[in-house]
């Protein structure tokens, strides 16, 4: 296995950084600029193997009432190693509030194994991204 480095609140991952991560593991066009400004509202914890990211969980919270899990991506190569299970524990950890977030179809098992309970359905509605 990797010698993973995870940091809580990643100051360091830039906006570029993470979309060249992001479209290995969910393939789409970011605008770097959106994503910086993305980046700058959500508490970020990054894993990293020799210095390259190779996961990232990213929370959004009001500090109090409220928290969500925006995402958690870790590249594929590395999926199946924990690194995915430690940011939900770091996120367990550091999160200002309770968690609220929903979970892809057929991942619900990952997240139950992790000490989430399954809560209340959550809806979506689409925006299309500009």
């Amino acid at each position: 296995m990797n010698n993973i480095q995870y940091t809580v609140d990643d100051d360091s991952l830039s906006a570029a950084e993470f979309v060249g991560f992001a479209v290995k593991v969910w393939p789409g066009s970011y605008d770097p600029e959106k994503t910086a400004t993305a980046l700058s509202a959500t508490l970020n914890i990054t894993a990293r193997s020799e210095g390259s990211l190779v996961g990232c969980l990213r929370i959004l919270t009001d500090g109090y009432y409220f928290a969500t899990i925006t995402e958690i991506l870790v590249l594929p190569r590395f999926q199946g190693q924990g690194i995915g299970s430690r940011l939900l524990k770091l996120a367990k950890e550091f999160s200002p509030a309770s968690l609220y977030f929903g979970a892809q179809p057929g991942l619900e098992g990952f997240y139950e194994k992790n000490g989430f309970e399954k809560g209340m359905q959550s809806y979506t509605f689409r925006k299309e991204r500009k």
